[in-house]
């Protein structure tokens, strides 16, 4: 799967990671319901950099179609919620 973090890039993730990164965005979800300015910014900073971690940073000229999109590290929890809807980011 391609994500795209705003403002950074692409990667490529295996499937594989997807079970990790779920619980993270599970707990984003619950912190952004309750307004957990705190909780909210450690998760959404340890989301993001896991997926750098995990992924595969594809060469700055190569765009491909991204089947996941992040929001940018300085999203606030207003944008985010915006973004994320009631179901999250990662799929499953």
């Amino acid at each position: 799967m391609i994500v795209r973090i705003m403002g950074e890039g692409q990667v490529r993730l295996a499937d594989s990671h997807f079970a990790e990164l779920n619980k993270l965005d599970d707990e984003l979800l619950a912190e952004l319901e309750a307004g957990d300015e705190d909780g909210f910014r450690r998760t959404f900073t340890a989301l993001l950099a896991r997926v750098r971690e995990l992924g595969e940073p594809l060469p700055d000229d190569v765009l491909e179609p991204s089947e996941l999109i992040l929001p940018a590290p300085g999203a606030t929890l207003d944008e985010v919620r915006e973004l994320f809807g009631d179901w999250g980011f990662i799929p499953g």
